[in-house]
Order: structure tokens, then sequence, then C-alpha cells
């Protein structure tokens, strides 16, 4: 089967698409039922990006896609119209939920295009149960094109090697508003306690740094794994997730967890994380403190139910999809 996938989010993004993107293609190139055929455009930044919206996504990708079985989409950024079948990735719909916590161009770009996106694929992957019933209650999606295929973890998150020195509660993410950032330095502040921030600056003019806060951008996965193993806890209280990779990730470096109630990371950890709700940082405190004082059973849990997310399973369930949609 020859399968071709647009790589451009690889231009725009180091977090959790391209962490999809990365071990996915990773799994697909060592298979031999599986042909695969990387086709991208432009490079990074908001120039680019207008461009591929313009002009690569409606034009350029449908016809570079000619000649293969299958084109996937990682990201709901595809054709409105492909001769090819289309299956598509959506990892979220926060657009829909929280558009003011996005740019002018993806307020207007996404409610008219999405749809149009999604309806024209054969098949669309949704990396949790939460975003199929998204894609089910805000885009009406027919059930039987949805398929959930979780993200997965890669091997340099392990709960054996070097930890970071320092008491601290770690974040990681994109800084933009839905990470909630502001609410859990304030539950950090509340506890005296140093909050590191690891994640490329993003939009929605974030601030981070100073009062206990200590930014560290982007950093490598080795080290980012030292930085979940040395942690008091990790915090992940987002307002709105599709999945939550980092909170995958800290489990499986064996790190206590505390993540935000009701939503896809709840699903994600399973039980093995503290829960708490995301607009309270007074609860965000709490949930530190209680995720601290229990660490070696969240650690135990965390670990066990990380194992359960793997690349190859992933690629399984993945070209499983790219032949109901090329048949």
């Amino acid at each position: 089967m020859r399968v071709a996938v647009d790589t451009s989010p690889l231009a725009q993004t180091r977090a959790g698409t391209a962490r999809y993107l990365n071990g996915l293609l990773r799994e697909l190139e060592r298979r031999d039922d599986v042909e695969v055929r990387r086709i991208a455009s432009g490079g990074p930044g908001r120039a680019a990006s207008l461009v591929r919206d313009a002009l690569w996504y409606p034009v350029g990708l449908p016809r570079r896609a000619q000649g293969v079985d299958v084109l996937h989409c990682p990201t709901y950024r595809g054709p409105i119209r492909s001769s090819v079948p289309l299956v598509v990735t959506v990892h979220d719909l926060a657009i829909f939920r929280h558009p003011g916590a996005f740019n002018r161009w993806s307020r207007l770009y996404g409610p008219q295009v999405i749809p149009r996106v999604v309806r024209a694929a054969r098949r669309v992957i949704a990396v949790s149960d939460f975003t199929r019933r998204e894609l089910l209650d805000l885009l009406g999606v027919p059930e039987e094109r949805i398929r959930v295929i979780p993200n997965a973890v890669d091997d340099t998150f392990v709960p054996e090697g070097p930890a970071a020195d320092g008491d601290y509660v770690l974040t990681v993410g994109t800084l933009e508003p839905r990470k909630n950032l502001r609410r859990v330095a304030e539950a950090a502040n509340r506890l005296g306690v140093e909050l590191r921030v690891v994640g490329a600056r993003g939009w929605g003019a974030v601030d981070v740094g100073g009062n206990g806060v200590r930014w560290l951008g982007w950093v490598p996965d080795d080290e980012l794994a030292r930085l979940y193993r040395g942690a008091r806890c990790v915090a992940y209280a987002s307002v709105y997730e599709g999945f939550g990779i980092p909170v995958l990730e800290a489990m499986a470096c064996g790190a206590a967890v505390v993540t935000s109630r009701g939503g896809a990371t709840e699903e994600v950890a399973d039980g093995a994380a503290v829960l708490v709700d995301p607009l309270d940082a007074a609860a965000i405190a709490d949930g530190i403190e209680r995720a601290a004082a229990e660490r070696a059973e969240l650690s135990r849990r965390g670990i066990e139910r990380a194992a359960a997310f793997t690349w190859p399973a992933v690629a399984d369930a993945t070209v499983a999809v790219y032949r109901e949609a090329g048949s």
C-alpha cells in the first residue's frame, strides 16, 4: 500500500502534533506492507503557514498526492476535496470550544475549513475517546467514520535514568492561553515551590518568568525526561486538551501527575493522576500537595498505565484505517 503523508506540520511545531507524526512515521517506515511518501510545503513562521492554508492544502497537496492509495493528513488541515482516499487525524477541537485562545487567522480559518476537511475524509482518526465525542457533538461526523487511536510515548521516557536537582513543580506545553499557566503558577506560588515551565513560545501573549517561575523554553527529550523524574510532581492543568502527551510522558518517567478533571487528560491518566478543577488555583495547589504525598503509589500506577501506549500499536491501528479508507 502506498501512502502519502503530509509532513508540513513538522515545520511548525515540536509539540504534540510533531510527536505524533514523528512516532507514527518512524514505525510506518519500518514496515514492509506500507510505502510511505513524505510530502510537505514551506517552512516555519506565520507567512509560510498562511501560504499553506491558502494554496498548499486546497491545491498543492491533492496534486502531489496523485498516484498513491491513501493520503493521510496528520492534522485537520487538509484538502476539502481529494480524488485520493483521505484520512485525517484530529487531535482536538479547541478552536470551536475556546476560539478566544487562538489568533485571528485561526478563528477565521477553523470554523470555515475544518468541517469541510473532515467531511472530505473517508476515515477520521481521533486521538482519544474525548475527541471522538467532540467530533460527534461539534461537527456531526458519522460515528462509523471515526476510529480512536491514542498517542504513544517514546522510549526516552522511562523511570530509570538521571533526575534533575531541586524542589520544583514541572509543567510542559507551548505557551498559549489554554495551557492555564497563570493558575498553575499561582498554585505553585501558594505552596512556595518553584515552577519550571518547558515549552516553546506560542501565542496569546502568555508571559512566564519571575515570581518563582523559571521558563526553560524547549529542551531535548533526554533533558525533559530528567526534569520529569526529578519533579515534586508534574502539573498539567490545561483548560482543554484532545489528549495531553505530557501526562503520558510524565507517567512513563514515574512522575506524580496532577491534571484536569473531566477531559481527555483524565482519560489518559485513567486513575493514575490527581484530578483537579483547572479553573481553581487553590484546587491545583491542593492537588500538588496530594500528588507529592502519594508520589510512590502514583508513580507505580502511572508507569503501568503508560506501558499500554506504544508506537507499534499506533502504526498497526493506523494501517488498518488506511486499508479501510482505500478499499
